[in-house]
């Protein structure tokens, strides 16, 4: 069973951080011999979300800024794996989410109880 997990960190960087400490992405040598980046052991896809925008701005007819755009808290990574992590505090249950992955509707995805492995606990 693949398990999707909705993120929210602080910003792009604390992200990514987390994202390779857990292996959700590693580094791989191609064929020429440079590090890529690449899915870590069962993970099926990582989305970078990244800032949500709640209000777009308001601008005048020339394209100046009259009012800014309002975005939501954190930068906001989608992973789908068969995997299990612990997110801790950066899993989150958006009320209305932006992305879905292909053959789950959203209302599906949530409410969420990932099984997470005795070890973990």
């Amino acid at each position: 069973m693949e398990n999707i997990f909705k993120l929210s960190y602080t910003d792009k960087e604390t992200a990514v951080a987390d994202l390779y400490a857990k292996n959700i992405i590693i580094e791989v040598e191609g064929p020429d011999g440079e590090l890529h980046e690449a899915y870590g052991p069962g993970v099926a896809a990582v989305v970078e979300i990244g800032l949500i925008m709640i209000t777009p701005p308001v601008m005048d007819e020339d394209m100046n800024i009259i009012t800014p755009a309002v975005y939501a808290d954190g930068y906001h990574y989608d992973v789908m794996s068969i995997e299990v992590y612990d997110f801790g505090a950066n899993l989150v249950e958006p009320k209305n989410p932006k992305h879905a992955f292909a053959g789950h509707a959203i209302t599906e995805e949530f409410p969420y109880e990932p099984a997470i492995p005795a070890e973990v606990q």
